[in-house]
């Protein structure tokens, strides 16, 4: 059992704990998508992000741009829905916990 971020689980699988917080933040706000009975025009983008975030995630370590890249077209497609701004924060937090992409010159 995964008891915080800076711990490993001790199920004998050693997953980074960064990756673990990311699918979880992840799957928490597909669900909340998929139940959210609004439709608006964006939602199709956050679901694909999502599912790009997920895959990611299940791959191991992911790219900092593209996890920042998702989150940033998420946060645009379902920033206005506030019924999903807890889960949302939630992704935002779990992508922040990779760090900074260095930066290009």
């Amino acid at each position: 059992m995964l008891q915080n971020v800076g711990q490993r689980r001790v199920t004998g699988i050693d997953e980074d704990p960064r990756v673990t917080e990311l699918r979880s933040a992840v799957s928490r706000l597909r669900r909340e998508l998929a139940g959210h009975p609004g439709e608006f025009a964006d939602r199709g983008i956050a679901e694909d992000e999502l599912a790009a975030l997920n895959a990611m995630a299940l791959s191991g370590v992911p790219e900092i741009p593209r996890l920042r890249r998702s989150l940033l077209l998420i946060a645009g497609a379902i920033g206005s829905v506030s019924a999903l701004a807890v889960s949302l924060a939630d992704v935002r937090n779990a992508v922040d916990l990779f760090g900074n992409p260095p930066q290009q010159r």
